[in-house]
């Protein structure tokens, strides 16, 4: 049996936005370097979708984007990921809809009742890990120093539920989704899921000048059956859509504090905050957060600089591209050299 590389917080019972209570929530997280005296070296850094921590590391390294040797890490799983509390996990009964209001706020229990701390260096975030980082500025304004949004909006668009509302639908075709679950692995659908998303995940330009190419593979059905069509065979497919549910609710404004108003919700972040998109991502649009920029309204500083990058969404997350890399560590160099008040 494998040994665990990480640890478990338990928030007990825990009512959900969506009016439910869930028994015994579990979530998963592991932390990298020190946390120093002061307890204000800290990056939290919230995991995509379909990503466990170990996928995102890479990030994580002396003198990288994130560096350990400076900073006191934390990467907590999101809900649904298999790790922490998942439709996998959980005694194979109706799973609730969890939130990222919710997510958070027990994120937020896990940094001050295990390890007391009260400020955040920094929240950086991919994906559905940029849009927790927008949620996380939203809510604990007085918490967050710094957020980085990465290929993430403060909500999910019509645009990017539609997208979404494919991928489910390529997976649930597939003749294991029976009575509203998965009984047993589609693998027709994770074929089906994975080329739906290599078109939308990836962009014109990345196509046309095959760029696919410099990754190794030698054609482009190649690079569709060996970098997408089992993509996300390795995850339990009920787990996936536990999560595809939490992204298209997606909603700083979506809680009781703001009542569905962005631009109050926008207006409530105090951090320093760097808007990230891809500029030729097609589900994270750059012109979300374009639109959101001029209602940061309260923030300590806000930027938008988009990586121009021809691997749409993937430029968010380039771990075999030296050239998104080398921009994405530079703008988070210089966000953390941002001051702040003690």
């Amino acid at each position: 049996m494998t040994q665990r590389d990480y640890e478990i917080f338990e928030a007990g019972d825990v009512a959900l936005q969506s009016g439910s209570v869930f028994r015994g929530v579990l979530l998963a997280y592991k932390t990298y370097g020190t946390l120093n005296a002061a307890k204000d070296n800290v990056i939290l850094y919230p995991t995509s979708f379909s990503a466990q921590h170990f996928d995102t590391e890479w990030l994580i390294q002396p003198g990288g984007v994130l560096d350990p040797t400076r900073y006191f890490i934390v990467i907590p799983n999101l809900f649904g990921n298999g790790l922490s509390s998942s439709p996998s996990n959980s005694g194979g009964g109706p799973f609730p809809l969890f939130s990222y209001h919710d997510a958070i706020a027990i994120q937020r229990r896990l940094l001050t009742e295990r390890f007391g701390i009260t400020k955040l260096a920094l929240v950086y975030g991919w994906s559905m890990g940029g849009m927790q980082a927008y949620h996380w500025a939203a809510r604990y304004p007085d918490m967050v120093q710094r957020a980085a949004v990465v290929c993430g909006s403060a909500r999910c668009s019509p645009y990017n539920v539609v997208f979404l509302e494919g991928v489910k639908a390529a997976l649930t075709a597939d003749p294991a989704w029976r009575d509203g679950r998965f009984v047993e692995k589609p693998v027709a659908g994770f074929r089906a899921m994975g080329r739906l998303y290599a078109g939308w995940a990836m962009s014109h330009g990345f196509y046309r000048d095959e760029l696919w190419r410099e990754a190794g593979f030698t054609s482009l059905e190649d690079y569709l059956v060996r970098g997408w069509d089992t993509v996300f065979a390795r995850r339990d497919a009920n787990d996936l859509l536990a999560q595809l549910a939490i992204w298209q609710h997606g909603d700083i404004s979506g809680c009781d504090e703001f009542g569905e108003d962005l631009a109050r919700a926008l207006a409530a972040i105090k951090a320093h905050i760097l808007l990230m998109p891809g500029s030729t991502d097609r589900y994270f649009d750059p012109r979300d957060n374009e639109a959101e920029l001029g209602r940061l309204v309260n923030a300590r500083s806000a930027v938008l600089h988009p990586i121009p990058s021809d691997h749409g969404h993937r430029a968010g997350n380039p771990v075999n591209n030296a050239a998104d890399h080398a921009f994405i560590k530079s703008e988070i160099a210089a966000l953390l050299d941002k001051q702040v008040e003690p």
